[in-house]
C-alpha cells in the first residue's frame, strides 16, 4: 500500500515545496503540531530539534506539519506561526497543513486519520509510513527506531504497525 503524500499550503524554511517522494533514500520523521497545543511545544517540538541535531540530515529527514484543527483565528495565520518558528528556534522546514473546503479536519490530518496533536509520523527510506504516534513518544524509544530502520537500510520492520497506536 502506498503512503499517501502530504497536502500543504506552503512552507515555511524551505525554499521549495517538499514531497514525500523527494526524501527518498532518507528516513523522514513528521512532527504534526499545533502552536498552542502544550504537548506539541513542551515535548513534540524539542523531539525533533534533537533528532535533527542527532542524526545525519542525509539520513534522517526531520519536518513539521502545522496541522490547525481548533482555535483558527489564533494560530491559523502564517505571520503567527513565522514568529512561533523563530521565537522557538525551529530551523527544519514547516509545511502549513492544507484546509479543504466543508471539512472540519485538514487535509493531511484527515488521509492519515491522525486522532489529534502531537503525533509523529515515521516513514522509512521507501517513504512507507511505518509508524504513527499520538501523544508522546520517548526520545529513546524514537531514537531506537530510527536506529533500527538505519541499520535495516530504511526497510519497513514486517512487525511494525502504522495503525496509529505505536504499539505492535
Amino acid at each position: 500500500m502506498t503512503t499517501p503524500d502530504w497536502t500543504v499550503a506552503e512552507w515555511l524554511n524551505s525554499d521549495r515545496p517538499l514531497t514525500l517522494s523527494g526524501f527518498q533514500g532518507r528516513i523522514v520523521v513528521l512532527e504534526a503540531f499545533q502552536m498552542l497545543c502544550p504537548g506539541c511545544v513542551a515535548h513534540g517540538l524539542p523531539l525533533l530539534q534533537q533528532v535533527q541535531a542527532t542524526f545525519d540530515p542525509a539520513d534522517v529527514a526531520v519536518l513539521g506539519l502545522h496541522t490547525v484543527f481548533e482555535h483558527h483565528e489564533a494560530q491559523g495565520s502564517r505571520a503567527a506561526l513565522a514568529a512561533f518558528l523563530h521565537e522557538y528556534r525551529i530551523h527544519f522546514p514547516v509545511g502549513i497543513d492544507a484546509q479543504r473546503s466543508g471539512s472540519r479536519l485538514p487535509a493531511t490530518m484527515a488521509d492519515y486519520e491522525m486522532q489529534g496533536t502531537p503525533t509523529l509520523v515515521l516513514f522509512d527510506r521507501n517513504g512507507q509510513r511505518v509508524q504513527q504516534y499520538f501523544g508522546q513518544i520517548s526520545a529513546l524509544a524514537l531514537g531506537a527506531n530510527i536506529g533500527a530502520l538505519l541499520v535495516s537500510n530504511g526497510d519497513s520492520p514486517a512487525s511494525e504497525p502504522a495503525d496509529g497506536s505505536g504499539a505492535k
